[in-house]
């Protein structure tokens, strides 16, 4: 791992967003709370937010950290059919919450296809990208 002792403490945030692509049947399933499996958006939100409090354990170099917040949450899109997923992370440390607000949305990604797939074999889960961070030497987006 990298040493951080020297580091100064900071508010650090960072946001990261990705999208599952389904069939349009599916999304019904989904809003109408009739998957099998019981409720997508819940399953999915408690996932996201153990895998990032969980980071540390699943990524080798990553430091484990004392997070202050996680959010996921999850807007359907007809227009794009799919899932579109985002996480906000926060914590008051020395190193940045990137890869945790990027493991929140993968694996809640995860979640929604193991939620769905007996309904939709045709998923994709894409575009997973860190949309902003901040509190750091190299600040992205807002």
């Amino acid at each position: 791992m990298v040493d951080i002792s020297g580091k100064p403490v900071t508010a650090r945030t960072a946001k990261a967003a990705g999208f599952v692509e389904m069939k349009p049947e599916t999304i019904h399933l989904i809003r109408e709370k009739l998957i099998p499996k019981g409720n997508v958006f819940e399953v999915a939100k408690i996932a996201g937010i153990m895998a990032a409090k969980k980071t540390h354990d699943l990524i080798p170099m990553c430091h484990p950290l004392q997070l202050n917040y996680i959010d996921v949450r999850f807007e359907i899109s007809e227009a794009q059919k799919g899932v579109a997923i985002f996480s906000e992370v926060r914590l008051e440390g020395k190193t940045g919450v990137e890869m945790e607000a990027l493991t929140a949305v993968s694996v809640a990604a995860l979640a929604v296809y193991d939620m769905c797939k007996a309904v939709d074999k045709t998923m994709v889960i894409r575009d997973i990208t860190l949309t902003s961070k901040t509190g750091g030497k190299s600040d992205i987006g807002q």
